[in-house]
């Protein structure tokens, strides 16, 4: 069982992994350099298949490290107890800072007018987590 175990959160770790520098190098960048009209309209496409996604890997993931944790010793647990918080943390920052902001850019129902009360989200993921404030403060 800890191989299995091992297999999947190497699996699951690589994917957090993966998907989290291709959009801090590519999607996000190219996200910062468009029109606001176009980046809602972006990140809605992008947010499809990512959104619903994600939250299983991580989860699945942050579980499977908690249980080889237990069936493990020694630094193999120290490992997998690392592991485990940093997908904890990965999934923190995604519940409380990232969501919101997805939910708020999903509600725009036409990307070529956007409501008279948007704030563009952006400046405030490129200041997170130094500021936890509500788009629109």
């Amino acid at each position: 069982m800890p191989v299995t175990l091992g297999v999947l959160v190497l699996l699951g770790s690589g994917l957090t992994a993966g998907v989290l520098f291709a959009v801090a190098v590519s999607v996000l960048p190219a996200l910062l350099a468009m029109p606001t009209g176009t980046y809602v309209y972006a990140h809605q496409l992008l947010g499809r298949n990512w959104d619903p996604t994600m939250p299983v890997i991580v989860l699945t993931s942050t579980a499977a490290d908690a249980l080889l944790a237990v069936w493990s010793a020694g630094t193999a647990r120290a490992l997998a107890v690392s592991a485990a918080v940093l997908l904890l943390g990965v999934s923190a920052v995604s519940h409380l800072a990232n969501v919101p902001i997805n939910r708020r850019v999903k509600a725009v129902t036409d990307t070529r007018r956007l409501p008279d009360d948007w704030t563009d989200p952006r400046p405030l993921w490129r200041r997170w987590p130094r500021s936890t404030s509500s788009p629109g403060e």
